[in-house]
């Protein structure tokens, strides 16, 4: 009999911290980046982690600027699992040629999604760096695709489910919950 469990939004928080801190490692201020969030799971994600990594920083000169990446028209599963039209369209607050972009979804499971990020991301230009950070890793890959960050790893099978919800107005509400056989 299959066991709902849930992580916490302590453990959210910290992942999340974990993240900004990684990418701070890697990508010293000034350097600008391009932070954004897969529509849907992943665009509070990006929101949180460009106000981590811009903490102390006035709004106009915030080195890390959140953005959407919406990937419906290039998911190659469009008649089996359609993306609801109820979520923004793509929104790059800057540049991409040239620039330091990080995708940033919530749950890392086949790369699909991933992969129509990457289309999506390239019909608008040529980053010079494109990474991923991912909330949560469930493994499951069907494409050669990896997180360059990842917050937390939950093993979990082909059929089960993981429901990721960051609320953006009550940051004590959020939560992970899956299942596991």
């Amino acid at each position: 009999m299959a066991k709902a469990k849930t992580v916490g939004s302590p453990e959210i928080h910290a992942a999340i911290e974990r993240l900004a801190a990684a990418i701070s490692d890697r990508h010293p201020a000034p350097r600008p980046l391009l932070i954004l969030g897969i529509a849907a799971g992943g665009i509070e994600l990006a929101r949180r982690l460009a106000l981590s990594l811009s903490r102390g920083e006035p709004p106009a000169s915030m080195r890390a600027r959140p953005g959407i990446v919406d990937v419906s028209f290039h998911r190659d599963d469009n008649g089996l699992n359609p993306i609801p039209k109820e979520y923004p369209a793509t929104m790059i607050p800057g540049d991409v040629h040239g620039a330091h972009v990080i995708l940033a979804d919530d749950v890392l499971f086949s790369g699909r999604t991933v992969k129509a990020a990457l289309d999506e991301l390239f019909d608008h230009g040529r980053a010079e760096t494109v990474e991923l950070a991912v909330l949560v890793d469930r493994g499951g890959r069907a494409l050669p695709i990896a997180a360059t960050y990842t917050g937390l790893t939950l093993a979990t099978g082909p059929g089960e489910k993981i429901r990721v919800r960051l609320d953006p107005t009550n940051p004590a509400k959020d939560s992970i919950t899956f299942k596991t056989a």
